[in-house]
This record gives structure tokens, sequence and C-alpha cells, in this order.
């Protein structure tokens, strides 16, 4: 059974460098920041141009949902925001979720952030909230993070065959996925 209380209040998550804390409006800025940067709207397929209205009414609304759970990359040492993470899109049924995570200081992108947020947040799905999957998809034009899923037990499922347009060309998409009773790295 899926513990949708853990969703409608999810824990703050601790790791050796990273803080990471319920989403909320006061990421307004910081996720604003995240939205107009062109390379990770690139990596993220993110082609939509989103107003700050939509953006906080968004964040407003995550924060009072019991279907997902969406948390801020906090930098443990300096508190400074290094993007999101996500549990969404649940299947109370089939007991899974999809994950994704956007990182979006440029600074501190290949230092392992990305994979310390992912596998605290693979735990706290199958510990906390009770899944027996959680599932993504990565474009093929990102490389990078899918060796970060792959470092942390995601396996490649298949591929959706031009899933996306972008700037005049057509990129895959590969789907990933993590069970519960698979081995973790």
């Amino acid at each position: 059974m899926v513990n949708t209380a853990a969703l409608a209040s999810p824990r703050t998550l601790v790791t050796a460098r990273l803080r990471l804390v319920p989403m909320g409006t006061e990421y307004l800025d910081q996720m604003m920041d995240g939205l107009k940067h062109e390379e990770f709207r690139r990596l993220t397929g993110t082609q939509k141009h989103f107003t700050r209205a939509e953006v906080e009414r968004f964040l407003a609304q995550v924060a009072q949902a019991d279907d997902r759970a969406d948390w801020a990359i906090l930098h443990a040492a300096d508190g400074v925001y290094l993007g999101e993470v996500v549990l969404n899109d649940l299947d109370e049924v089939n007991r899974s979720m999809n994950f994704r995570i956007a990182l979006n200081d440029p600074a501190r992108v290949g230092q392992g952030y990305g994979t310390e947020a992912t596998r605290a947040v693979i735990e706290y799905g199958f510990a906390q909230v009770g899944l027996h999957r959680i599932s993504l998809g990565v474009y093929a034009f990102n490389p990078r993070a899918r060796r970060v899923y792959e470092k942390c037990g995601f396996v490649y499922e298949g591929t959706d065959r031009s899933a996306l347009f972008w700037q005049g060309e057509w990129v895959d998409l590969d789907r990933m996925a993590i069970l519960a009773t698979d081995p973790r790295p």
C-alpha cells in the first residue's frame, strides 16, 4: 500500500553534502532562473515558457499535493539552491511513480550532487512511500544524466523514438526504471 501521507508531507532528506527540503514558493526566484537557462531547458526537453505567476501557482499547489513529492536541493554547507527533485505521476494501484531531477547551478554540475539527490529520493520512495517501481525518461542528448541513473540502479527498458522535436531535430527518449526488489549499487 502506498503511504500518501509521505507524499503530502515529505520529510527533509539529508545526505553527506545536501539537504532536500520540501519545495514551496520560497524557491520561486531560483525556479525561474532554472527555467530561463537554455542548456537546462534543452536537457529536460522544456519547450514551454512559463510566467512567474504560473510557476508561483504551481509551487503553491505542489506544497499541498498528496500524489507527488517535490524537494528543493540545497547545498548543506552554504544553503545554495542547486535544483529540484521530484516523485510525481502516482499510480497508487501499481505502487509506481515517475522520477525527475533538474539541477540549475552550472558551477556545481558534474560534482555528484545529482547522484546523491537521486539515491536519497529513491530510498525515500521505496522505504517511506512504499513504492514498488520508480521510472523516468531521459533524452538521448543527455548521456551524463543517463550515467547517473545507471549508477543509481535504474535499468534501461526501451526507447520512445523521436519523442521530442528540438530545434529542428527529432530526439529519442530512453525509458528507465528501478524496482524495490532490484539490487542497489
